[in-house]
């Protein structure tokens, strides 16, 4: 947990970076899949960034449900022997106990299943992040592009410059976002006390967590040798993107919404349609106030409350004695 929670962080960091770095940079926003409103880098790598402070928030979850401690259960019936299970929770860093002995073997497969909930929403987010960027590096966007080292070519066209690497990490991202079924349909019809069968949960999540982590490495890699297109919006075709924005105008100056929207449909129809000169959004989290700073504080806060240094600080003390 606590490396894919560093390979997140580097991620977020890198996104944040590029949002600032490129905020000024205006872009197409889409729904349907169609041309819709101005957005911007700026918008587009802080959407990544401010949801991958959610899917921190869903592992912090999980952190806290896979760090009980469940010493002393044995065979899911507790002992004999007089133990002191208080204290081997606190001797081991763990933030508490699964106190209930029958509980703490029960909990198998349903702590796997928590964990792989948390794990399949970054795997979410890194699959969404792929799929844009295999749209906007085609050549009927052209938004972005790699190095030609970081694409591969084809077999047969030699003009090809495939994004493989972002294929392949929505391929196994979409894999991962499997897993939580995966897991519940293993244990799905299990009793209590334990079975076998939450030995193979191992087979499923470790390689999982091996696929995320080295999707959340390359992400991070690819991005830091990303180029973003300038002055997408001059192209005739995002003419259209402008027709909000030239309703608000009209509404500001006190022309009722629907004659506005009329008008401006008219305008369009006619061709006689005028884009404005500037996109002027400014409340929070718009193209002109993208609240990087808030997005920031928000994935901190939640980063400092897994509290790793708790557990090396318990082994440390233990080795040392």
């Amino acid at each position: 947990i606590q490396r894919t929670v560093e390979n997140t962080e580097a991620l977020f960091k890198q996104l944040i970076t590029l949002s600032e770095e490129h905020k000024n940079k205006l872009l197409p926003g889409y729904t349907h899949l169609q041309i819709a409103m101005p957005s911007s880098f700026g918008l587009w790598f802080g959407a990544y960034a401010e949801s991958l402070t959610d899917d921190l928030e869903l592992m912090l979850a999980a952190w806290k449900v896979c760090n009980k401690n469940p010493l002393g259960s044995a065979a899911g019936y507790g002992s004999s022997f007089p133990l002191n299970r208080t204290m081997t929770t606190e001797l081991l860093g763990f933030d508490s106990l699964n106190y209930n002995v029958v509980y703490a073997q029960m909990g198998r497969g349903k702590t796997e299943r928590i964990l792989a909930q948390a794990m399949s929403s970054i795997a979410a987010t890194l699959a969404k992040l792929s799929m844009d960027v295999t749209l906007f590096i085609n050549q009927n966007f052209s938004f972005i592009s790699f190095p030609d080292e970081l694409t591969t070519g084809s077999s047969i066209m030699p003009h090809k410059k495939n994004p493989d690497v972002f294929e392949l990490m929505r391929s196994r991202c979409n894999k991962i976002q499997a897993l939580p079924n995966e897991i519940a349909l293993m244990t799905t019809n299990l009793p209590s006390g334990y079975h076998r069968d939450l030995q193979l949960l191992k087979e499923n999540l470790f390689p999982a967590f091996q696929s995320l982590n080295e999707c959340l490495e390359m992400a991070v890699f690819m991005l830091q040798n990303i180029s973003v297109k300038d002055d997408i919006l001059k192209d005739e075709k995002y003419l259209y993107l402008f027709s909000v924005d030239a309703v608000n105008e009209q509404v500001l100056k006190g022309i009722p919404f629907r004659e506005a929207y009329k008008n401006i449909g008219w305008d369009i129809d006619m061709g006689e349609f005028k884009a404005p000169e500037k996109v002027q959004h400014t409340h929070e989290g718009s193209i002109g106030n993208l609240c990087n700073n808030e997005i920031s504080a928000a994935f901190k806060s939640t980063l400092s409350s897994f509290n790793f240094n708790k557990v090396e600080q318990a082994i440390q003390q233990l080795v040392s004695e």
